[in-house]
């Protein structure tokens, strides 16, 4: 698939031009930097509740961190699909996919809207991991729900603000968000959009209030 143009984003709007920008320079040593929330990814796989057989999408895949524990809980007979609009983070992902012979793991480089996708995909759960940017785009999230079956579990986990309280807390998330992400809007309720889609959306937060974790169903 060829690579993604970017157009420009309004003020205040995720940029996906600028995002690539900034996943080129990190794809190298992401892993390393990950590291640390790996006791996160594992809660929030466990979350999805996959059974073998199943399809899972894995959006803003990344190098592809989750997807182990992803191709092991739906078993060589399911499919992961992973979706990445950074290319040098995407061939990470492939790289990692081919290392270890996954035949269930589809990698695709792109955004969303042109994820390209089998026609009638109905997966039946979603994946956000730490993809804060994604989140606030209604039109991607309309474009991820026409590929879930009814039924299908979403869980997303990723930064928010934690209580003004936690002032250490927040300076940290500031710090991380400057670093990882292309906006800041909504981060103090950064499920807000999914809970168009979810109406059973439930949200627990962690780590002092910075971290939450979001899963509900597809009606």
């Amino acid at each position: 698939m060829a690579p993604v143009t970017a157009s420009p984003s309004p003020p205040g709007a995720p940029d996906l031009a600028r995002a690539q920008a900034l996943y080129r320079q990190r794809a190298a040593f992401y892993d390393a930097e990950l590291a640390p929330f790996e006791p996160l990814r594992r809660e929030a796989v466990a979350l999805l509740g996959l059974q073998p057989g199943q399809q899972v999408l894995d959006l803003g895949c990344g190098t592809g961190l989750s997807l182990p524990l992803l191709a092991e809980q739906v078993g060589p007979q399911g499919r992961v699909w992973g979706l990445e609009p950074c290319p040098e983070m995407a061939r990470r992902a492939q790289e990692r996919c081919t290392e270890a012979g996954w035949p269930q793991v589809q990698i695709c480089q792109a955004d969303v809207q042109h994820a390209g996708w089998p026609q009638g995909l109905q997966a039946d759960a979603a994946l956000f991991q730490f993809a804060h940017d994604l989140l606030q785009q209604p039109e991607a999230l309309s474009a991820v729900m026409d590929h879930l079956r009814p039924g299908a579990t979403v869980v997303s986990c990723g930064l928010e603000w934690a209580p003004a309280w936690a002032w250490a807390a927040n300076a940290w998330v500031f710090s991380a968000a400057l670093y990882s992400l292309t906006t800041l809007d909504r981060l103090h309720q950064p499920w807000q959009h999914l809970a168009r889609w979810l109406p059973d959306l439930q949200v627990h937060s962690t780590w002092m209030g910075c971290i939450y974790f979001a899963i509900g169903h597809k009606p």
